[in-house]
């Protein structure tokens, strides 16, 4: 019978002790998962946009006025216009811009401003105004007759 409290003595501790660590363990595991939790909704970044003060970095401020036929070919159009990108005419290839020509200008700002085949409205830069895309096949066409 004294073998048999003893033995219910330490498995009575052992339960009061196992029943500590286990309060102790939930609200270790309450506290970190809190501080995870809030660690993952942190933001990654912040966004910057023009005219924003972001930290003593300026934003990038557009260039006034029209860009230059060469601006705009140099940021939009080289990109297919220089390596024959979906089947664009190459600039300077004068085989390649005869059909095209014989159509007239009026018909080439059309496909320009307006996309024709593969190519998107604008070059796919919406931003630009119709004078520079214009402008952008005057100074393709110069280098393609």
């Amino acid at each position: 019978m004294k073998h048999n409290m003893r033995i219910a003595r330490i498995l009575a501790t052992a339960a009061v002790l196992g029943l500590g660590l286990l309060v102790a363990a939930q609200a270790t595991a309450k506290t970190v998962s809190a501080e995870t939790i809030a660690e993952r909704l942190k933001p990654s970044g912040e966004l910057c946009l023009q005219g924003m003060d972001c930290g003593g970095v300026a934003a990038p401020v557009a260039a006034a006025g029209p860009k230059s036929g060469s601006e705009v070919y140099n940021s939009v159009c080289m990109a297919c216009h220089d390596t024959g990108a979906a089947g664009s005419p190459k600039r300077g290839d004068v085989a390649a811009w005869e059909s095209r020509l014989e159509q007239g200008m009026a018909t080439l700002y059309e496909h320009s401003l307006n996309g024709i085949r593969g190519m998107p409205a604008k070059g796919g830069n919406p931003n630009l105004s119709d004078d520079e895309v214009k402008l952008a096949v005057d100074y393709i066409v110069e280098a393609s007759r």
